[in-house]
């Protein structure tokens, strides 16, 4: 007896894998997940009932391990890893850790539901061959453009000309904490003034919030100058800590390109002045290109 992969059945599946206190079965009469002993009369008939696939604690282990280091947010991925190393209350740390950065915790719960029913549909496919039947596709993996369920994009205007600023002091002034305070005030100064003779200049480009309103980054540019209008200057392109690694560096160039698009040939200049160490495998990945003074990508 057959049964199909119901979205039901699916869902009920995802919750059982997990479940190490009690052993369910597929009833193929019914197309639906039951308890191993409810079956009736206890009678084990292969025909009617199928075992569901082991999901063990190395598996979930092994899974969470795939993730943390997967994920390209360093303060997420350090604190999973040392909770994975730690050796004691694994599960319950990790999910803890998870707590405190809500945007990651989203992600995880996407990739664990993914790579499930990746599971379930290899397992459901060995029964589809034993039946004579074709094999399921996989599923397809998960949008990334996701992002914009969990942030919103706004183009910039002189009103978030406060709200970028502090956040950039911000990460400045952790950035140069080693330094002496006189030398860390002076970069302090010297980004100030650069940041408001650009913004004076009539700056464009993208903010990011997060869905409680949280400032999570943005990028800026401008023309390099009057008569190069075609050639155009990132002034600010940052991150902040928390919600680094979720891809929203990524959207934000995306979208600062896309906006740029014309019909006439453009230059994008990302000078090594603003650009971190952390974000240059990014740069590669959209298309920059390394120069002597920066990065540059033709539009």
């Amino acid at each position: 007896m057959t049964f199909e992969l119901s979205d039901s059945l699916k869902s009920a599946l995802l919750n059982a894998l997990e479940n190490q206190d009690t052993t369910f079965v597929v009833d193929a009469a019914r197309n639906e997940l039951v308890e191993a002993d409810s079956r009736e009369n206890q009678i084990i008939d292969e025909e009617k009932y199928y075992s569901i696939p082991e999901w063990t604690s190395e598996n979930g282990f092994r899974l969470r391990q795939d993730f943390a280091e997967g994920i390209r947010s360093p303060l997420v991925h350090d604190e999973l890893m040392e909770v994975l190393h730690s050796g004691r209350g694994v599960f319950r740390n990790f999910r803890n850790v998870l707590k405190s950065y809500p945007e990651a915790d989203k992600l995880w719960h996407k990739y664990k539901n993914q790579k499930l029913l990746e599971f379930i549909t290899e397992w459901y496919n060995s029964l589809r061959e034993v039946w004579g039947l074709e094999k399921l596709d996989q599923i397809p993996e998960s949008d990334e453009n996701l992002i914009h369920d969990d942030f919103t994009f706004e183009k910039y205007s002189p009103d978030f000309y406060h709200e970028v600023r502090q956040n950039l002091f911000a990460i400045l002034d952790g950035s140069n904490c080693a330094l002496p305070v006189e030398v860390s005030s002076a970069f302090q100064k010297m980004w100030q003034n650069r940041f408001e003779e650009d913004n004076n200049d009539g700056q464009s480009g993208f903010i990011c919030h997060s869905l409680s309103d949280d400032f999570a980054g943005c990028i800026l540019v401008k023309p390099v100058c009057d008569d190069r209008k075609n050639v155009i200057l990132v002034t600010n392109f940052f991150v902040s800590e928390r919600f680094r690694g979720l891809g929203i560096g990524t959207e934000l160039v995306s979208m600062c390109v896309s906006s740029l698009k014309s019909g006439e040939e453009k230059w994008l200049v990302m000078p090594n002045i603003i650009i971190p160490e952390t974000i240059k495998p990014l740069l590669v990945r959209t298309g920059f290109v390394q120069i002597d003074f920066g990065f540059l990508l033709k539009i």
